[in-house]
């Protein structure tokens, strides 16, 4: 049985300034643009060529800063020109979603969008595309906000956590279920109870809906954002279209959609998946991803390095 895949799309958020990844990160080039990992390629790449394996390639979106054009069309030269969303300021993820989803609905009111970060490494490729596609499956027939929720590994005070209704047997199942609550970064104790309980999974910043779901989701929940886009209907994809958007960036309020959406709705939705992902956010995250340590749990990604009373760092 194979999929048709025409009404998938999916949406990579390339936005971040990268500020914890400083000094290698820069507001010229953050992260998304880096090779942070030593894979052989940034970030960024990566994202597209994963889910290329997904969505056709004319159906991928990158939606970034406008001074950031110039890199991503040199990193992904096959993005098609009008699939490059380009925001005159950051506000965060909900104005980001509203701008993207409300330029879909325009080209396709069937779409289904996988909305994604542009800086997570992925262990299990094969896992995560069969996962996603099992997923879009799920989405078609229900008119939920699905969010990818990551079996956790560790007591992680980097990561939101999310809280699946049904508790320990729900988290064996595999299957997708209501989420019962979502909650920013805890402190270490917390954490810890989180991984106790074995309700609670990481949150990975990937959802998987559809437009006209997440569009009316925003627009009851987040009017102050939605509203500011009135008029999208004539004005996307026509001229008029980027002084419309700067317009309504200056008056945006910088706002999350797990804050603005995911936390209010009754259509918030979690997956369970156990892919092998990493969200490089902090220097530790990288630290935590380099598996060889040495015998003082020092983490090197360099080729040679003479190291003296040095323990628990990451050398690069």
């Amino acid at each position: 049985y194979i999929m048709d895949n025409t009404n998938f799309y999916c949406v990579i958020m390339a936005g971040g300034s990268g500020t914890r990844f400083w000094p290698l990160s820069r507001t010229s080039r953050p992260k998304q643009f880096l090779d942070v990992a030593d894979t052989g390629k940034t970030f960024i790449r990566h994202t597209f060529e994963r889910f290329r394996k997904i969505v056709p390639e004319e159906n991928i979106l990158v939606v970034t800063g406008n001074r950031y054009r110039d890199i991503v069309m040199e990193q992904i030269p096959e993005l098609k020109a009008e699939n490059l969303l380009l925001e005159p300021y950051s506000r965060n993820t909900a104005p980001c979603i509203a701008y993207a989803t409300y330029t879909l609905l325009k080209r396709n009111p069937e779409a289904q969008v996988v909305v994604t970060p542009s800086d997570h490494l992925i262990q299990d490729e094969e896992l995560f595309v069969e996962t996603i596609r099992r997923i879009f499956g799920y989405i078609e027939g229900n008119d939920v906000l699905m969010t990818l929720g990551v079996v956790p590994t560790r007591p992680d005070t980097n990561y939101g956590y999310i809280q699946a209704v049904g508790g320990r047997a729900a988290y064996r199942n595999n299957d997708p279920m209501p989420v019962k609550t979502f909650t920013e970064k805890p402190d270490k104790e917390l954490a810890e109870v989180f991984i106790s309980t074995g309700e609670f999974f990481w949150n990975s910043g990937i959802f998987i809906w559809k437009a006209s779901t997440i569009k009316e989701e925003m627009e009851k929940y987040l009017p102050e954002v939605t509203g500011l886009f009135k008029g999208w209907e004539t004005v996307f994809g026509t001229p008029l279209e980027s002084e419309f958007i700067a317009r309504t960036y200056t008056d945006c309020a910088n706002i999350s959609v797990d804050y603005g959406v995911m936390e209010k709705t009754s259509r918030a939705w979690i997956c369970p998946v156990n892919f092998g992902w990493s969200d490089f956010g902090t220097w530790e995250s990288l630290y935590n991803y380099i598996p060889e340590k040495d015998g003082n749990r020092n983490a090197f990604n360099t080729e040679r390095t003479l190291t003296e009373n040095t323990r628990d760092s990451l050398v690069i």
